[in-house]
Parts: C-alpha cells; sequence; structure tokens
C-alpha cells in the first residue's frame, strides 16, 4: 500500500479530480501518517450518507445524483498514487436501488485495467441486505470485501439505527459464499459500552459466517451530537484481544486505539493469502 507520495502530493490529487476521502470525512486520526506514505481509502458515491449513525463523523442528508465519471477518476487517482492495494469505501444510499454497487463494480473494473497488479479492497454498506447487490459487486473481483458490524449485538439499535447486526452477518456470509471467495473481514470498535464477553461472543459470529480478517480500534466521539466515548481501553487490552482473536480461528487481526478499518489493509490480505497458501483470484 506504500507509494512514492506524500501528504500534500495527496491531498492535491484528490482535490484535482473532485474526490473524496474517508480519511477527511470520517475524521480518521491516521491521515497523516497514511497520506504521508501517499495512501488514502477512496470514498464513492458522494460524501453525503443517507444513514444518521451515532458514531460516524460523515454528513447526512440528501446525497446528490450519481456521478457516472467516478469510477474513471478514481482508478485515474490510483494509478497516479501508484497503489499496489487500493481501498475503496461509500456513503450509504439507501436512495439507489442497487445501493451503489454498480459504481462499485465499475470502479474495481476501471482500476482492474488500469493497474492490473494491484489488490482491491471493498469496504461497503449493508445495501439493505440485498444480495443482488452484494453479488454484482463480487462480480467484479476484489480481493478483500469487508462490511463493519461496529459495534456488539446489543448496541447496535443505539449506534446504528438504520442498520442491523443480523444483516451484517449476511453480508458478510453471502460474501464468503462467493466462489472465488474473497477475503472476508469485518470490524468492531471499543468504547461504546459494549462488554468483554460480548466482544467475544461478537468474534464467534464473524468466524461462523466466514470473516478471515479483524479490525478492533478504539471509538472516539467525534462531535458533541455524537455517542459518548464510554470507556477508553488501554494498548494492552488491545493486544489481548487480538491475541484472542487469532486463536479463535482469525487469519489476521488488526487491533489498537488508533487502528481504522483500512489501516495496514494490505498486511492484513498478506495474511489471509499466507493461511489460504494460495493468491486470492489465482
Amino acid at each position: 500500500m506504500r507509494t512514492d507520495g506524500d501528504f500534500s502530493a495527496v491531498h492535491d490529487l484528490v482535490g484535482d479530480l473532485s474526490l473524496h476521502t474517508v480519511c477527511q470525512s470520517a475524521r480518521c486520526p491516521n491521515i497523516h501518517e497514511c497520506w504521508g506514505q501517499g495512501t488514502a481509502t477512496l470514498m464513492l458515491l458522494g460524501d453525503i450518507c443517507t444513514r444518521d449513525c451515532a458514531f460516524c463523523a460523515i454528513k447526512a442528508g440528501r446525497p446528490v445524483e450519481l456521478d457516472a465519471g467516478e469510477p474513471s477518476r478514481v482508478a485515474e487517482a490510483a494509478a497516479k498514487m501508484n497503489l499496489s492495494h487500493v481501498v475503496l469505501t461509500s456513503v450509504a444510499r439507501d436512495d439507489l436501488d442497487d445501493g451503489g454497487a454498480s459504481i462499485f463494480a465499475a470502479t474495481i473494473r476501471s482500476i482492474q485495467e488500469i493497474l492490473p497488479d494491484a489488490s482491491i479492497e471493498v469496504l461497503t454498506p449493508d445495501f439493505g441486505g440485498d444480495e443482488d447487490s452484494i453479488q454484482k459487486v463480487l462480480e467484479a473481483c476484489p480481493d478483500v470485501y469487508n462490511h463493519n458490524v461496529e459495534t456488539v449485538r446489543r448496541l447496535q439499535s443505539v449506534i446504528r439505527p438504520q442498520a442491523a447486526y443480523g444483516r451484517s452477518l449476511g453480508v458478510l456470509r453471502a460474501a464468503s459464499r462467493w466462489d472465488p471467495a474473497p477475503a472476508i473481514k469485518s470490524g468492531v470498535m471499543l468504547g461504546l459500552g459494549e462488554s468483554e464477553p460480548e466482544l467475544i461472543a461478537t468474534f464467534r459470529d464473524l468466524l461462523e459466517v466466514g470473516c478471515e480478517l479483524l479490525t478492533l480500534g478504539q471509538y472516539l466521539q467525534p462531535t458533541r451530537n455524537h455517542a459518548v466515548v464510554r470507556r477508553y481501553a488501554p494498548p494492552e487490552e488491545f493486544v489481548r484481544l487480538r491475541d484472542v482473536a487469532l486463536e479463535m480461528g482469525f487469519a489476521g487481526v488488526a487491533s489498537g486505539p488508533m487502528v481504522r478499518s483500512s489501516y495496514k489493509a494490505e498486511e492484513l490480505l498478506a495474511q489471509a493469502i499466507q493461511r489460504r497458501g494460495t493468491r486470492i483470484h489465482a
């Protein structure tokens, strides 16, 4: 995922191409580290979300119309950054029939044409649980399919009121059953009021639906209007939970206070490939 870029170069590039990054929109604490290495998680479908989750800094409201030129511009940005691993995410677009799955697919294919040796990771919304939309993304052959459950089952209705824990597990299950299956990944935040037994139960649920890769990070309240931080987990707790998750059967786990969904993403993919003993798409 490393390139020859720097913070200013990435900032200028995404601006010149009228692109959005989750690094900016979600106020990621790792933006200087990642952009300083010439990497960015590119956000599709605009920067206005149809959902209003209690943890997320991305703007909620009425999105703009689809931008048909976005896939090619994203591919151009990936090529100019010389990315070896491209991470694509998006806002939720419940206003669209397919939730924006067609834009994900078109972007993946555009990147494959211009960067055939790059691996591609998608971090998708739940598409309302619509398997046709999930299939549309999978048909484009991403190397990693990521969808975050974000928190434990008990807290879903408070933290993600327009989502559902079972629906998110269903998205991951559908992706894991695809042939050939991409590496399946999900993420959980700490500090929202969950207990350790609830976290362990979440790890178990994710493994049961085929999840191989896991990210664990500290929730940070983006504004006073968002969910409050109930607890700051110490670094040693993240290390211990990483070890527990690996012992349970995950191929790779990134765990730490500042870990976010796409942090060290290429390294996690390498761990899934090592476990499988083969490339994701031979």
